[in-house]
């Protein structure tokens, strides 16, 4: 058991370390613990919706459908809903790159518990894998979440756009990493793995450019203290 919540937790701790001291102006510990939790507590009403829709074959075994519906629809529009109900409008929230960390956090604590759940069933040979593609995939659809709440937080042109690509772009992104596993029923690695590397280019970027601007402030700030 204590080796499986350990498998289960090292790659959130190291991703979500990453994307912390990434961070040139750190948010409060308590905050995105916070996140952390109700991203954790997600699992749960999200597992009894997707069982049900299965059990009443509401979706119809169509593998289309349960990658971007029953899957990529229903997690990340309950991550997107936490981020709009406790973040957004929270006073902490005052910078670009604050939306990817707290956005990353809610994705990793659902991916935490997730991939534990996952490992007590399946079992710890399976913890590398999980962490190259399940744990990993959440995270970077949080990053595109965050970087486009944190456009709509610090920029009022295109606001509601912004507000809503947060929503459409992680969910037709996870849709398709499903598709990918659900369709391909072998040499899945093949598409999955140029999918992980182009995803990884995109958060990265999203990362370095929701940077940016704090950069060049601070930059500029020191220039007038000269």
């Amino acid at each position: 058991m204590l080796a499986i919540l350990s498998a289960g937790i090292a790659p959130t701790f190291a991703l979500m370390s990453f994307i912390y001291l990434k961070d040139r102006f750190t948010e409060p510990f308590s905050l995105i613990l916070k996140t952390f939790i109700l991203g954790a507590l997600l699992v749960f009403p999200i597992m009894f919706i997707q069982y049900a829709l299965t059990i009443e074959n509401i979706v119809n075994d169509n593998n289309f459908i349960q990658s971007f519906l029953v899957v990529g629809f229903i997690e990340e529009f309950f991550k997107w809903f936490i981020f709009m109900y406790v973040i957004y409008h929270h006073t902490e929230f005052d910078a670009h790159y604050d939306g990817i960390v707290y956005a990353v956090s809610i994705s990793l604590g659902f991916a935490t518990v997730e991939n534990f759940l996952y490992l007590l069933t399946n079992g710890i040979e399976y913890a590398f894998s999980r962490a190259l593609f399940p744990v990993s995939s959440h995270a970077l659809f949080g990053v595109i979440m965050g970087f486009h709440f944190g456009k709509a937080k610090i920029n009022s042109n295109y606001k509601k756009w912004n507000i809503l690509l947060a929503l459409i772009i992680p969910l037709t992104l996870h849709g398709s990493y499903n598709y990918i596993l659900k369709s391909i029923t072998s040499n899945w690695l093949t598409l999955l793995v140029p999918f992980m590397i182009g995803l990884w280019i995109i958060g990265l970027r999203r990362v370095k450019s929701a940077n940016k601007p704090i950069i060049e402030d601070v930059i500029q700030k020191r220039k007038l203290r000269a």
